[in-house]
């Protein structure tokens, strides 16, 4: 437990560095992870956070359903209304067009088969929006491109976790019936996600009628606790989306809830409980990724690992560009420049990667090409990304 303390210790002085010299602090954890990665010290501890199946857990099960939860919590109806077209287009069309594009393209360059090269392209699709939110923020950039850029990661993290799913353990079935494969396919996918609207649906208007009955704002945090982990496991038990049960039951639970039920010490309670929450998982988060990346065998795969980072870039682009086609009146092209090099790759990608079945084939290729592209994109991009918004944006 003493080690579990100087490691956490660690990681808010660092992040408490960075934010004092003004950078993106995933990033400095991913580095900071990275060199106490190598301190013999910690050897024992890091051998069991980075077991796969302790770090897949810490990352999807504990901490995935209370970033998500946060992030959904801050978004109001109205913001997304207003942008909901583009966020729709950019986290259906955008997703699934990343997904095909560097499944066809990674085939093409590794040779994989085209299963094992769309689950790559499902890790590659979903988006990591934390350094970025931070530095539109403090560059004030238009409130409706970092609507925009939250409300698609969140929608885009549950479509690429549906197609990441279908493809790793429905495939076959899918590719033996051929079109009509497709066509079961997209059934699944529409059953998987409409039953994750539904859950969390359901689950939010329940925990807002309670909240109205309520003026105590611990117990209002915890049944807050009780309606994110609650929606997202009851969903993922009936084989449903949890991460869009999460996403629906945050954003009804802070529009419709926080108007019918919160007062407004409540309001400000909760906001700073899920801050605090989000706040330490991100910091772990980063942290375990930066333990994690040191320890993979990166040089045998450098070849790879750069077409990878360049078929994620350009898979991003076409996503970005395609997507939003013809509604240039609510997408700028300096916004388009933005959201390419924004659509940061984080710790969703890698859980998911080294959630594989062992038997799975490539699967270590596909581990360190996900950790090589997670790495580029959190380091060079996040670094850039504040310096090339203010030429484009501002």
């Amino acid at each position: 437990m003493g080690y579990i303390l100087w490691l956490f210790i660690m990681a808010l002085v660092g992040t408490a560095v960075a934010k004092k010299l003004k950078l993106p602090y995933p990033i400095a954890l991913v580095i900071l992870g990275g060199i106490i990665g190598v301190i013999p010290i910690f050897n024992e501890l890091k051998l069991y956070f980075l077991d796969e199946e302790v770090f897949r857990n810490i990352v999807i099960d504990i901490f995935l359903p209370a970033l998500i939860g946060e992030a959904a919590l801050k978004l109001s109806f109205k913001d997304l209304k207003v942008n909901a077209l583009t966020i729709f287009f950019l986290a259906i069309g955008g997703t699934i067009l990343s997904f095909i594009t560097t499944g066809i393209l990674i085939a093409f360059i590794t040779k994989w088969p085209f299963q094992v090269a769309l689950t790559f392209g499902a890790l590659m699709s979903a988006t990591d929006p934390v350094s970025v939110i931070s530095i539109f923020k403090g560059l004030g950039v238009n409130k409706n491109l970092a609507v925009i850029t939250e409300g698609e990661s969140l929608a885009n993290d549950g479509v690429a976790i549906v197609l990441f799913k279908l493809t790793v353990y429905s495939f076959a079935l899918i590719a033996s019936l051929g079109w009509g494969g497709l066509v079961i396919g997209f059934v699944e996918f529409i059953k998987v996600a409409l039953g994750g609207v539904a859950i969390g649906g359901v689950c939010g208007l329940i925990a807002s009628r309670v909240f109205r009955r309520f003026d105590d704002y611990t117990l209002e945090n915890s049944f807050s606790i009780a309606l994110f982990y609650g929606s997202y496991f009851l969903a993922e038990h009936i084989h449903v989306s949890g991460v869009i049960a999460v996403v629906v039951a945050g954003l009804i639970l802070g529009n419709y809830g926080r108007a019918i039920g919160m007062s407004e010490k409540t309001q400000q309670s909760i906001e700073v409980f899920w801050d605090t929450i989000a706040f330490i998982g991100n910091v772990l988060i980063f942290y375990l990724v930066g333990l994690e990346i040191q320890k993979m065998n990166i040089q045998d795969y450098w070849g790879y690992i750069i077409a990878a980072i360049v078929i994620s870039l350009l898979s991003r682009s076409v996503a970005v560009y395609v997507s939003t086609l013809g509604l240039k009146s609510k997408m700028p092209i300096s916004w388009k420049h933005a959201l390419t090099w924004g659509g940061l790759k984080g710790s969703l990608s890698i859980a998911l990667a080294m959630s594989l079945p062992s038997a799975f084939p490539q699967r270590e290729a596909i581990v360190v090409l996900t950790f090589g592209v997670v790495l580029f994109s959190l380091v060079i991009q996040g670094l850039t990304i504040g310096w090339l918004t203010r030429r484009w944006v501002i």
